[in-house]
């Protein structure tokens, strides 16, 4: 089969993109396969073009009608066959389709998970098997992932009838827990497993802490300027989402999109923001699947989302095109008390599923009936099946009748799935509070350990100065002394608990300013974090962090300085807080301008020389030395280490270290090569 031909000519592209070809060619040979690739890597032409190539029907089982509709709307216009059913489309609709599967004019049908659940359908669709079986957003599948959804869970029951075509799952965000499940789930046989790129190399992630009060002025604030848009707010209710794009609208086109908006204005708005109508969209986490809009700036979260798994998947819809793009999440403890609530609406407790079980029977019978025995609240008794159903106790057929399967053994998988649950809110919530690379902490959280080692060099951890939702400023006289302190208290241990650094180090009784200044040390590459846990008296796990001094950190000698950036308190920082539409950092004095032509020439060779030496140690730039110390640099010129060691900031041993190189570049001179050990 001529893939390359195929992509030119009924696709349009005139090469693959990377990772693209390997997995085409393997489902096209009939391959079984689970592909796990960012957002807009170009996951669907992965099971298009193979299907192209194979002749016959493929079948496509997609979670959502937007989804559904984007991608079919777009092979329609490509010049393929394509039918869809799905419950937004007339029953003519749904039967026009089964007669033109049945006869074989279609080369692509789209169904949604339920509809195999309709008495007769997936032996209708044996009656003609496909030549290929596609299940995007696989990761539905799995109870361990953040979007589970029964209904795909059930997929595996029906898939044996339509074999021998291969299948492909399809995912984003797929940790290694979820894959193996997807692959157990579906009964892959033998399948390549495609786990490809996690990282996003133009993707700046920012991480702020700011109370739920002023997150609206801060959207409004930052979305001001022109560069940071077309942007996605995800909000954390359906009202948030309304109100927030109310007030919007008023400085730009904006408007909300959420599920409790009719079918048609969900459809309107998505059309307008792909056209460049709507510059901003205000969403629920309904908003977002299918949207395959490239130039969208900036993703802004109002509150901490659900897991680490659908943050970066909501992320994954900025800067498709490749451009440089930012994504803001705004968060408070008080987020963590809102999911919380949510947990306990949403998963109940194991008395209530046993409740439930005991009065379903064999045959179908109606919620509402079966809430009459019990005195159990309608919604609460709906979330007890839905579970019930997670486990294989119970199954729903289309009109919403319930009954059980015989499946008793649901308590343990229903506990383990809860634990599972609680630990995605503390892997989010680490990742708000926990200074580190955001990117490699995301890359590590989806199993990448070999790329998670190198910092991205964009966010706010690795490029604190180039920032544009929080600004970062030198520590006073009195913060330096603090930093110090904290420091000198960490000298002679391998680790302590941050509590009781807080009370040895004895830098004031404010725990906010303690935290902000161990973020700005780990921000530093001087201290690092751990999560130890420990069971209190009453048996519950408590997580705690426990603070270490990095290699850096025990050799800095104490008249060094620190090279620490500190955020700006909230109100200082608030009237530069309207983002730069150039993210380049100036010379901290005005702009680069006030550098002469020859001064400019060397701050370009030495930020060059930083970024090689930086990215060589695998560290963020900052940790060679920060911005400060690099104009320092540049206005004195040193050619020779007696005057680099009189130059603010270059202590003994970044003297030792950087010395040679640094005066020559100084000089005009190639600066000499490292040896094996770091050394020049």
């Amino acid at each position: 089969m001529d893939l390359v031909s195929l992509l030119r000519s009924t696709f349009g592209f005139s090469g693959f993109r990377e990772n693209q070809e390997v997995v085409c060619r393997a489902v096209a040979e009939g391959r079984d396969v689970l592909l796990v690739m960012p957002t807009g890597a170009g996951k669907s032409l992965c099971y298009q073009l193979p299907a192209v190539a194979r002749g016959g029907t493929a079948l496509v089982v997609s979670p959502l009608i937007a989804l559904m509709d984007d991608q079919a709307a777009k092979l329609y216009a490509r010049g393929l066959k394509v039918a869809r059913i799905h419950s937004g489309l007339p029953r003519d609709a749904a039967r026009e389709a089964c007669r033109a599967y049945l006869d074989g004019s279609l080369q692509f049908l789209f169904i949604a998970p339920e509809r195999l659940r309709v008495p007769g359908f997936p032996e209708m669709l044996a009656r003609r098997r496909p030549s290929l079986i596609a299940i995007d957003e696989a990761h539905c599948i799995s109870g361990w992932g953040h979007d589970f959804r029964p209904d795909y869970r059930t997929l595996g029951d029906y898939l044996p009838l339509l074999r021998p075509a291969p299948i492909i799952a399809l995912t984003a965000t797929a940790t290694p827990i979820v894959q193996k499940d997807i692959v157990a789930q579906l009964n892959l046989a033998d399948p390549a497993l495609y786990i490809h790129g996690f990282r996003r190399d133009n993707l700046a992630i920012e991480v702020v802490e700011l109370s739920k009060p002023e997150r609206a002025e801060f959207v409004a604030k930052f979305l001001d300027c022109a560069a940071t848009r077309p942007a996605i707010v995800y909000a954390p209710s359906r009202k948030a989402a309304d109100e927030l794009a109310l007030q919007l609208n008023g400085q730009f086109p904006a408007a909300a999109y959420h599920a409790g908006l009719e079918a048609g204005t969900r459809e309107r708005v998505q059309r307008q923001f792909q056209a460049g109508q709507l510059e901003v969209v205000v969403a629920t986490i309904a908003f977002g699947m299918g949207i395959d809009k490239a130039n969208v700036r900036t993703i802004l979260h109002a509150a901490l989302p659900g897991s680490v798994e659908a943050y970066y998947q909501e992320i994954g819809r900025a800067g498709r095109d490749g451009l440089p793009s930012r994504a803001i999440l705004l968060h408070s403890f008080a987020d963590r008390r809102i999911h919380e609530s949510f947990f306990e609406r949403d998963y109940p407790a194991v008395d209530d599923l046993d409740r439930a079980a005991r009065v379903l029977t064999a045959d179908f019978q109606k919620p509402e009936v079966l809430c009459d025995h019990l005195t159990m609240g309608l919604e609460i008794f709906n979330k007890a099946v839905e579970k019930l159903c997670s486990q294989g106790a119970a199954q729903l057929d289309m009109d919403g009748n319930v009954r059980a399967t015989g499946v008793s053994t649901w308590r343990h998988g229903y506990k383990t799935q809860l634990a599972h649950r609680r630990a995605q809110l503390e892997a989010i919530v680490e990742f708000a509070e926990t200074p580190q690379c955001r990117m490699s902490a995301l890359v590590r959280h989806f199993g990448d350990h070999a790329e998670a080692s190198r910092p991205c060099g964009r966010c706010d951890f690795c490029a604190p100065h180039a920032a544009a939702a929080q600004r970062y400023a030198e520590p006073t006289p009195a913060e330096e002394r603090d930093l110090s302190a904290i420091l000198s208290t960490l000298k002679g241990n391998r680790a302590m608990a941050a509590g009781r650094l807080f009370t040895e180090a004895a830098v004031g009784k404010d725990r906010k300013y303690f935290d902000r200044l161990l973020d700005g040390l780990a921000r530093a590459g001087l201290v690092t974090f751990a999560s130890e846990t420990w069971t209190n008296p009453l048996g519950r796990e408590v997580t705690y962090k426990k603070v270490s001094l990095t290699h850096e950190g025990r050799e800095l000698e104490m008249a060094e300085p620190l090279g620490v950036l500190l955020p700006e308190e909230r109100e200082a920082s608030a009237k530069s807080r309207r983002p730069r539409a150039e993210h380049r950092p100036t010379n901290g004095k005005g702009s680069d301008a006030a550098f002469t032509p020859l001064q400019a020439e060397l701050e370009s060779r030495l930020r060059k020389w930083r970024k090689a030496e930086a990215d060589e140690a695998g560290k963020p730039a900052f940790f060679v030395f920060s911005d400060a110390i690099l104009r320092a640099l540049v206005e004195a010129a040193p050619r020779s280490i007696p005057e680099l060691r009189t130059v603010r900031g270059i202590g003994p041993s970044k003297a030792d270290r950087y010395g040679a190189a640094i005066c020559a570049l100084c000089r005009g001179q190639e600066p000499p090569a490292l040896n094996g050990d770091g050394a020049f």
